[in-house]
């Protein structure tokens, strides 16, 4: 009869744990290479051998230099000594290395038996989840999702690599920047201004758009989305967590095609009106422009969904519409602990995919009436502190003294607004204002007609 897996003894070897430990014990260089490795105390299955490197990693952290007789009064001073096999037992570790220079080997292969391990516990839980009638099929997905992923994080191993490799790499980088003559290394926003302050949006990097309700931070995306994936034919993904794919599309239609929005949804069209419309979407027709329309996106599946379009469509950049909107896997958390989870994962998506991840964000009552600045991103500072790029979106108020001598172009149009661009914050680059307008019918924004004439 074949032997079931419950009756299996988990993945695991004796002897690569004790080489181990044993190189830890003989070499402090030995010690640097596993932690770097983020090997943990929980990878070791030998309850010992996980006591034991405690106390190394203990020790480290005291600036301490790890070898037997510093371990064994560790451990005593942790009341675990007898957990951790006894004096006789660490002394033996050193007697059974064939050599330390293989300590990123023996420590690799302690972590595969460890990932494997905590596989078999998720299929385990899978299997229980799945029986559990009080849980919905979607519900258990997304926590079999949440556990792979964490597990796929855990997983990765940190190298360090020599300057002259990374030397290289910038040198062609820079090579090719100056041979295309293009100041703009990133991808083109669509306003030049823009571009000019911030080379365009970079690879790896968090920006962050955020507005109060009804200022323009979702017209102002799409615009960008539509430049990018229409014109300049780069594939992205627009992930839209508030407005359906339908919606989404007409206003994209809407400001390609200068139709007025409201015409646009009652059908009051004109001939030339279905032309233009007819056109527009011969344009959008077989653009690399993907939709995903998921409301309540919980964290893990927005990673999920983006790690896939990446690999099978390759994407250049992601928009997130809007960061308010995501779910945290741990709803017992307060909302800005789960606010600081999703902007700290989205920052480390944009590293792990190498492209720009654009997150629209909501401001707090306090901007309101005032210039937005940074303290006001809503329900966490972990915000700005992960974005590499933060814009504000910012409707000027007239001073009222001036106010008759100098009408705003919004009082003499009311369909048009000027809106300022504020970039905030810029990891590697200036601060500054663009100044923009919004023509409201179509959800178009454009430069400030008076700054577009002085600059032409």
């Amino acid at each position: 009869m074949s032997q079931t897996i419950r009756d299996k003894t988990p993945p695991h070897d004796d002897e690569l744990e004790q080489a181990t430990l044993g190189s830890l014990l003989t070499d402090k260089e030995a010690v640097d290479a596993a932690i770097q490795m983020h090997l943990r105390s929980e990878d070791f299955y030998s309850r010992a051998n996980s006591r034991i490197y405690e106390a190394i990693l203990s020790l480290d952290a005291k600036g301490l230099r790890p070898d037997i007789q510093t371990v064994v009064q560790e451990l005593k001073q942790m009341g675990k000594l007898d957990e951790g096999g006894g004096a006789s037992y660490i002394s033996s570790l050193t007697t059974v290395i064939p050599s330390s220079a293989n300590i990123e080997y023996y420590a690799q292969m302690v972590k595969s038996h460890s990932l494997k391990r905590s596989l078999i516990k998720v299929a385990s839980n899978i299997g229980i989840s799945a029986y559990d009638e009080s849980k919905e099929a979607v519900e258990v997905l997304e926590e079999v999702q949440r556990d792979i992923f964490k597990l796929s994080d855990e997983g990765q191993v940190f190298t360090s690599r020599k300057i002259r490799e990374i030397l290289k790499e910038t040198l062609k980088i820079l090579d090719d920047v100056r041979k295309s003559k293009n100041p703009i290394t990133g991808i083109s926003t669509s306003f030049e201004k823009l571009d000019q302050k911030t080379s365009g949006f970079q690879k790896e990097e968090l920006i962050i758009i955020g507005a109060r309700p009804s200022v323009g931070k979702t017209a102002l995306a799409l615009n960008m989305a539509a430049n990018i994936a229409f014109h300049q034919r780069k594939p992205l993904a627009f992930f839209s967590l508030e407005m359906s794919e339908i919606a989404l599309v007409q206003r994209l239609i809407s400001s390609e095609a200068n139709i007025n929005a409201q015409n646009l949804r009652s059908g009051f069209l004109s001939g030339g009106d279905y032309k233009k419309i007819i056109d527009v979407m011969s344009v959008m027709d077989e653009a690399p422009f993907h939709i995903i329309d998921m409301p309540n996106m919980k964290l893990s599946g927005l990673r999920s969904q983006a790690r896939k379009l990446r690999s099978q469509h390759k994407v250049e950049i992601i928009f997130v519409d809007y960061l308010g909107l995501i779910s945290s896997e741990n709803s017992r958390a307060q909302r800005f602990e789960q606010i600081q989870e999703i902007s700290k994962s989205l920052k480390s998506l944009a590293r792990e995919l190498k492209i720009p991840i654009v997150v629209l964000c909501q401001l707090n009552r306090d901007a309101q009436f005032e210039v937005p600045t940074l303290a006001n991103l809503r329900d966490s500072g972990s915000i700005e502190q992960d974005a590499d790029l933060v814009l504000f979106l910012n409707r000027p108020q007239p001073p009222k003294k001036k106010y008759e001598e100098e009408k705003p172009v919004s009082a003499l149009n009311d369909d048009i607004v000027p809106t300022d661009l504020i970039i905030a914050k810029q990891r590697n680059g200036p601060t500054g204002e663009v100044k923009l307008q919004l023509v409201k019918k179509y959800a178009k924004f454009a430069p400030l007609a008076k700054e577009h004439s002085e600059s032409s």
